[in-house]
């Protein structure tokens, strides 16, 4: 098969890239940097240069594929306070990926989020998989059903809802950045009682789900990326205080802007997940070592 995949010379993409070529398939990334470019190249996959925001370019590489797996977002505008602009584009880059598909059956894949998708319980994968085409949706939630959506125009299409913390050597995100804030601050907060929990997954566990549902999920289909269920993030940060050698301390809901920054609100979120219906429906069964078992493996603490 010849997979299109955006993002991917990113966190997820460059262990999904290994993965489709390891499985037999031919890969071209959409690149829009020369260091991206050269990453693909070096991993064995063909470059398409552009951006989100290049939608010709988007709908001739689906076109000319046997199907799309849609990583990116613009995380680095979302973080700065743009988080609509990005989710905007998002939403136009499946519209584009949408019309040029439509009709031909072959698969399409979309990461989206599970933070926020049921605060307080475990989410399921049917939890907010309604179908919607409305126009003016503007969550990534939205565009997530917009892709099932797509279902109904003759596209195999899915979403992987990922979790906040996908973990492993190398990553720069959510727990990278708690490890940071506890190194700044001299303590390892957690909000509250810490009870929130977080799913979450390692990249290459990840990365096999996305073939998976890029190879053999049923139009429609919502998977879910977690395999720890969740995990209390006053476990988290007890092990980072243990391996910083700081105190692990609660800290007041009304203080956590001043203390996590950008962090403060998916902190503060109780999300845990199941993944029992992906398991079962593409027999994926994740192998790599769970959030709690990757830090204490100590290469996130490696650097100061």
């Amino acid at each position: 098969m010849h997979v299109f995949v955006t993002g991917a010379s990113g966190w997820i993409g460059s262990a999904l890239v290994p993965e489709l070529v390891a499985a037999g398939h031919r890969v071209t990334g959409l690149a829009r940097s020369d260091a991206s470019a050269a990453a693909l190249a070096a991993a064995g996959a063909g470059v398409r240069r552009g951006t989100l925001d290049d939608l010709d370019v988007l709908a001739d590489a689906a076109a000319a594929s046997d199907g799309v797996v849609h990583l990116a977002f613009k995380h680095d505008i979302a973080f700065s306070g743009g988080f609509q602009d990005a989710t905007d584009a998002d939403r136009r880059a499946v519209e584009a990926f949408g019309d040029a598909l439509a009709g031909s059956g072959r698969p399409f894949v979309l990461a989206s989020g599970l933070l926020g998708l049921a605060p307080g319980r475990v989410a399921a994968e049917r939890d907010g998989a309604e179908p919607s085409s409305e126009p003016g949706a503007g969550t990534r939630h939205d565009t997530a059903r917009l892709t099932l959506s797509l279902a109904s125009r003759g596209v195999r299409s899915s979403v992987v809802r990922l979790p906040p913390t996908v973990h492993g050597q190398g990553d720069k995100g959510f727990v990278a950045a708690l490890v940071g804030v506890a190194r700044d601050q001299g303590v390892s907060g957690y909000v509250g009682d810490g009870s929130q929990r977080w799913p979450a997954v390692h990249v290459l566990d990840a990365a096999h789900l996305f073939r998976l549902a890029l190879e053999n999920a049923p139009a429609g289909s919502v998977l879910h990326a977690n395999a720890d269920e969740g995990v209390p993030l006053r476990a988290v940060a007890e092990v980072i205080g243990r391996r910083l050698g700081v105190p692990a301390a609660s800290v007041a809901a009304g203080d956590a802007a001043g203390h996590f920054g950008w962090l403060a609100g998916p902190v503060g979120i109780d999300a845990p997940a199941s993944s029992a219906l992906t398991r079962e429906l593409l027999d994926w069964r994740p192998a790599r070592p769970g959030l709690i078992e990757d830090l204490e493996e100590g290469h996130y603490f490696a650097s100061a």
